[in-house]
């Protein structure tokens, strides 16, 4: 049987090693295998979500080119109707915009709006003769800045919204990034976009975000001859979210930015992909002006569902495993437990026989001493065999109590206790002991009870414990860690007298068991009683307890 669990043992070891090392081993490398997996998966989903966002960002910035183109047509279609007359009144450009069927926020754009160019002196009559047209209130505004020649007040704007009012009699001039613009569209005969700008119509400052372009009128086609500028104002938040729902890009961010993509340049957003954290940008022209669009993926979730499942799977797997190496840790602790059990039992057996002899050899010594000194002492038989037969039953008080403590260590106060049980069974004596709790090793006890048994039998014959109003005191301190002084005081007894002859008990305590202890035993034989002082030593129960660690 040992054998086959030794061999099990040799198999199971790295388990029998590392009992928890090895499952959190198991885990931690599934673990590891289920996230790089799970990494992977994460990976390509990512290279994925990145060419379907860099194919968006394509089509979304063609959406946005070819709806703006779509009023830059409209816009250059008017510069010519407008440019063969020689006025524009308020019906013929609402002929103009009902010919192209121009309505309201359709796909971002305001609409479209004239603004004549005229000089300073002019805005007067400009401004009576719209109020003439039906514009009552039709003011230029804001006023002209100094060293400013010509005005290009919104005059006309269709379609007529009641949000649209607000753009009436707008100096378009009088803003330097519109007035850029219309510069540029008038020197170059293109249209010209704005950068980014804050709209005139009424709305949420939030989303009056926007640009225009601007396509120069020449009067009789001549360039030289600049009548005004047709503008069509588009708000970035309407021509992104048409756009957006032209492409079905409804699980996409997406941005627009007036040039480079930083945040004080957003028009603006749908999904918020401001962010710019994982988004893919893409700059594209329209009417002259560079505008990038930003598209990010709007994640739903942290993983993907295959990557939950991955890692669900992976953490079974991992438990199981897991739990496979946890019971093959326990059985090979089992085993190696076993193991150890059956080499302890064969180094207890060992130990018992080597102790039993050791201690049957000092038992028998002290048995021997005691007789050799009780024969020497000894005037007859019977009172050789009364003087025999208590010191053998003094070391057989302490022997049980050895015994109970399975030959662990043994209080003093049980010791005394012990050996004082005869004289504590009537109230004739005052018997009082004290100290604190203080174990001894096994032949350390046994000294000690000899010694308590001779203190206390001569003390019956001739002390304190002879008399009714004898009292007897024993108490104990330590001294040191290692040392515990012990003191036996008697009063109240005889007169102790000076000239006496010495008796097996105090030899035996000044020389068996001062011997034994290690120690010199002081014994004093006062007037009013006996006085004997014992050192005794405290050792650690590992310096002699022979199955510390052993398991029944």
């Amino acid at each position: 049987m040992q054998r086959k669990i030794k061999a099990r043992v040799r198999s199971q070891r790295g388990f029998e090693r590392f009992p928890r090392g090895m499952p959190i081993a198991v885990f931690l490398l599934t673990l590891a295998v289920t996230v790089l997996a799970v990494f992977a998966i994460e990976r390509a989903e990512a290279d994925r979500a990145r060419a379907l966002t860099k194919e968006a960002a394509g089509s979304i910035a063609a959406g946005l080119e070819r709806r703006v183109a779509s009023y830059t047509a409209y816009l250059r279609a008017g510069a010519i109707i407008l440019s063969t007359q020689p006025t524009t009144s308020a019906d013929d450009f609402h002929d103009f915009a009902m010919q192209y069927r121009l309505r309201e926020g359709d796909g971002g754009s305001e609409g479209i709006t004239w603004a004549p160019r005229l000089a300073l002196a002019d805005v007067p009559a400009f401004e009576r003769l719209r109020r003439s047209e039906g514009a009552p209130g039709y003011t230029v505004h804001p006023q002209a800045a100094p060293g400013q020649a010509f005005v290009a007040p919104i005059a006309y704007v269709e379609p007529l919204a009641e949000h649209n009012r607000m753009a009436l009699g707008f100096d378009m001039l009088s803003e330097p990034s519109r007035r850029h613009a219309i510069q540029l569209a008038i020197v170059s005969g293109q249209p010209a976009a704005t950068g980014k700008i804050t709209l005139i119509q009424e709305g949420d400052e939030t989303f009056r975000t926007g640009f225009i372009i601007y396509m120069p009128v020449y009067a009789g086609g001549d360039r030289q001859r600049v009548k005004g500028v047709l503008a069509s104002p588009f708000n970035a938040h309407k021509l992104l979210a048409a756009v957006v729902k032209e492409q079905g890009a409804h699980d996409l961010g997406v941005a627009l930015y007036d040039g480079a993509p930083r945040p004080e340049r957003l028009l603006g957003e749908i999904g918020g992909a401001s962010s710019l954290k994982r988004a893919y940008t893409l700059m594209f022209e329209v009417a002259g002006h560079q505008f990038t669009v930003a598209v990010e993926p709007i994640r739903t979730a942290m993983v993907s569902t295959m990557s939950i499942l991955t890692l669900l799977f992976g953490l079974l797997v991992a438990a199981l495993l897991t739990l496979l190496a946890s019971f093959i840790s326990r059985k090979a602790a089992e085993d190696g437990a076993a193991l150890a059990w059956f080499q302890e039992q064969a180094s207890i057996r060992n130990s018992l026989t080597r102790e039993l002899n050791h201690r049957v050899k000092n038992t028998l010594a002290n048995v021997l001493s005691i007789i050799a000194l009780t024969r020497r002492r000894a005037t007859d038989v019977e009172s050789f065999a009364e003087s025999l037969n208590g010191r053998i039953r003094a070391l057989s008080a302490t022997h049980d109590l050895l015994t109970q403590s399975e030959w662990g260590t043994t209080p003093i106060r049980a010791v005394v206790a012990a050996e004082l049980a005869p004289y504590t069974q009537d109230a004739e004596h005052v018997i009082e002991l004290q100290g604190p709790d203080v174990e001894l090793a096994p032949n350390d006890a046994l000294s000690l009870g000899l010694a308590i048994h001779e203190l206390a039998t001569n003390a019956a014959k001739y002390g304190a414990l002879s008399t009714v109003s004898g009292r007897l005191r024993v108490y104990w301190t330590m001294i040191s860690a290692e040392l515990a002084r012990i003191e036996w005081i008697e009063r109240g007894g005889p007169p102790v007298p000076r000239e006496r002859s010495r008796g097996f008990g105090t030899e035996l305590i000044e020389k068996i068991v001062a011997h034994e202890l290690g120690r010199p035993v002081e014994l004093r034989f006062e007037p009013e009683g006996v006085v004997c002082v014992l050192i005794t030593p405290v050792r650690k129960p590992v310096a002699f307890r022979m199955r510390a660690n052993a398991t029944p």
